[in-house]
């Protein structure tokens, strides 16, 4: 399989480790198996010092040796509420501020790397991301055993606790939007299991909200996460919740990322537009576009594997305390999505923090993180016709082995580094 990095050159041999302390590094992180590789890597590095180094060289074996893989164990297939909210507390940092409402996602780039995750086997394990409800499409492509969604903000703990309890309430699609929007459902019945998305949409882009449904399913959000999740919510987080829900409820289809400064002076897409956009190929796949997705969706929360954590991917606890429950349970991470977090690492400073977080998840050398890259301040080569973010996939081996190399100086130079870029139709 060839996988396009910087300078859009396809290519397949492995690349050797330019340092001890990379291939180090690496044992570290993939341990067993994987750490043999490392060593033997490294070794082989001392053989062929004649033999120059290329950072344009692929980084990586096969995807689908499974090298690192740690000890089976019995994974649940559920946790207890109790466990839930212990994971919540017992995972978290304290909350830290970000510049926006993230009601929805801003990537309309989103489905783009969908075919390339399914090529590369990347389902099962262990999902971990970051932001609203695009992780719950990357989710239902994934198909993992759990998943952990860690975000700096705790209003996006909150707000993964509403989608949650709105997700346990609502047997289909028509209850989730009627509910998540405070749009109570038609009468006469129209809206079926099997309804197709367009269907929805319409319907719930012209019915208006009312105050009676909002008043009522707001009651029930908060009785789902006091007594089904047992979390227990603070006078701060109770306004917290109310204010997203509000937000909803107000804006409909139409609610949107708000920055601060820049609500209706910049184009940010619709949560419509989100579940209508198609990818690459014409083919929708959000996880409201089929039933399937939906369900199995819903499965995960209502069988509590789906963890909001409060965190900093930086920080001193949260990702490295969801690294050590994942490798303790005999878990590996298959895809963890990241936004484009890392660039406000970089702009802070504190991007040598996240990726000493990264060395510690339990990793093979399929794991792959997902980014998506904004055309803020540059464009990025893989970027598509008609979006403002290119989604990229890169081997998380790949992206450490690099780094404690040296190649990465820069935001902008990590994400044209060993990147897997979608498949472009044309």
């Amino acid at each position: 399989m060839k996988s396009t990095i910087r300078g859009h050159q396809p290519l397949e041999e492995p690349r050797r480790l330019r340092s001890g302390v990379a291939a180090a590094v690496l044992a570290l992180a993939l341990g067993g198996a994987g750490a043999a590789y490392a060593r033997q890597t490294a070794s082989l590095q001392q053989q062929q010092t004649q033999q120059p180094s290329s950072r344009q060289q692929p980084a990586a074996q096969s995807p689908t040796a499974q090298k690192a893989a740690p000890p089976q164990k019995p994974q649940p297939d559920s946790l207890s509420a109790a466990e839930f909210s212990r994971l919540i507390r017992d995972l978290s940092e304290e909350g830290g501020y970000f510049r926006s409402d993230n009601f929805t996602s801003n990537e309309t780039s989103y489905l783009h790397v969908v075919s390339k995750l399914r090529e590369r086997g990347a389902t099962g394990g262990a999902y971990i991301g970051v932001g609203p409800e695009q992780n719950f499409t990357y989710i239902a492509k994934v198909r993992p055993r759990i998943a952990f969604i860690v975000d700096i903000r705790r209003q996006a703990m909150i707000q993964h606790l509403m989608f949650k309890a709105v997700f346990q309430l609502s047997p289909d699609r028509a209850q989730y939007l009627s509910r998540l929007l405070s749009i109570p459902l038609p009468k006469e019945k129209t809206l079926t299991v099997d309804s197709p998305v367009s269907e929805l949409l319409a319907y719930f882009s012209q019915a208006p909200a009312d105050d009676a449904a909002y008043g009522a399913n707001l009651a029930a959000i908060r009785k789902a996460i006091r007594d089904d999740f047992q979390v227990q919510l603070s006078e701060a987080d109770q306004s917290s919740l109310e204010y997203v829900y509000k937000s909803f409820r107000a804006d409909g289809l139409d609610i949107q990322y708000r920055m601060e400064g820049m609500r209706g002076g910049y184009y940010f897409p619709t949560l419509k537009d989100l579940i209508v956009q198609p990818d690459q190929f014409g083919k929708l796949g959000n996880f409201l576009a089929t039933r399937e997705d939906y369900d199995f969706v819903r499965d995960m929360h209502r069988r509590n594997l789906i963890i909001p954590v409060v965190g900093d991917f930086a920080g001193k606890k949260a990702l490295a305390a969801v690294g050590e429950y994942l490798r303790k349970g005999g878990y590996t991470v298959t895809a963890f999505y990241t936004s484009n977090v890392e660039q406000y690492l970089f702009q802070g400073g504190s991007f040598p923090g996240f990726a000493e977080n990264v060395r510690k998840l339990p990793i093979t050398e399929a794991s792959l993180f997902i980014r998506a890259v904004p055309s803020t301040r540059f464009t990025h080569p893989a970027q598509l016709p008609g979006h403002r973010s290119a989604t990229l996939l890169q081997q998380i081996s790949v992206f450490l082995r690099d780094y404690y190399e040296g190649l990465y100086q820069s935001y902008a130079e990590m994400v044209t580094t060993h990147y897997i870029a979608a498949d472009n139709p044309q």
